[in-house]
């Protein structure tokens, strides 16, 4: 986990709105103030891994298609639990069982081919050193798709909370250097805005072909380093220096 000295990427823009005012529906007087928009960024390494799996299967009668599924989520469950994935990481994220079609361009007529009915399931990792051994265990039991593997934080919270903290300070300090250049003083934050935070890492993505049997050579991810960001934007009171 990277320490809160990471707040190294801190990007800052800053406005001056001086002798703003409120719009007419304002239910407050006009003040003088000072805007600033301030973002800071935390960069820190993961300890969680999500990706969804897929399991399916196809037949001339529904009951059988949906029976096949069921064997093969069966599979895939046991696969995980020797990996060291509990069940409540392993849920269902969609179900399905529907018709298959396809067209005959002989007669210019669909021509019905059967059922298919599709399992997903939603495989959370909190041991990323288990990460490699569930994506070949999942695929080892018959899952037709590996997709969407991405990665997060179990300390996300207090992660948002810091960047948070720091934005605002952020912006705190560039309003006061902007009101003494003024020639006055900071006053009360009229105004504070929060966006929400935005997480940038590569959601990484593979699609193997049904029947797909897992490599000789375990599976070796390796999630890199994170960056979660948050903005704020906030408006401050502007005292003149007749004012102090």
């Amino acid at each position: 986990m990277k320490g809160y000295s990471g707040f190294r990427n801190v990007t800052i823009m800053a406005v001056a709105l001086l002798g703003c005012a409120f719009p007419a529906t304002s239910l407050r007087a006009a003040e003088t103030g000072i805007s600033v928009s301030a973002s800071s960024t935390v960069t820190y390494d993961p300890d969680t891994a999500e990706f969804s799996t897929t399991v399916e299967a196809t037949d001339k009668d529904a009951a059988r298609a949906a029976s096949k599924v069921a064997t093969l989520w069966g599979s895939l469950q046991q696969a995980l639990r020797k990996t060291g994935v509990p069940a409540a990481d392993a849920s269902s994220a969609s179900y399905t069982v529907s018709p298959e079609w396809e067209w005959n361009s002989a007669n210019g007529k669909r021509v019905f081919k059967g059922y298919k009915a599709r399992h997903v399931v939603r495989v959370v990792v909190r041991d990323l050193g288990k990460l490699g051994g569930a994506i070949d265990a999942v695929v080892g039991a018959g899952a037709g798709t590996v997709d969407g593997l991405s990665y997060s934080s179990s300390r996300f919270e207090s992660l948002r909370t810091q960047a948070l903290e720091n934005a605002v300070k952020s912006a705190r300090h560039d309003a006061e250097v902007m009101a003494k250049a003024a020639g006055g003083r900071l006053g009360q934050p009229l105004e504070l805005q929060y966006g929400q935070p935005q997480s940038d890492y590569p959601v990484m993505r593979a699609a193997m072909a049904e029947g797909f049997k897992a490599a000789p050579m375990p599976t070796d991810v390796e999630p890199g380093e994170q960056k979660l960001t948050v903005s704020v934007s906030s408006r401050w009171q502007f005292v003149p220096a007749s004012g102090k």
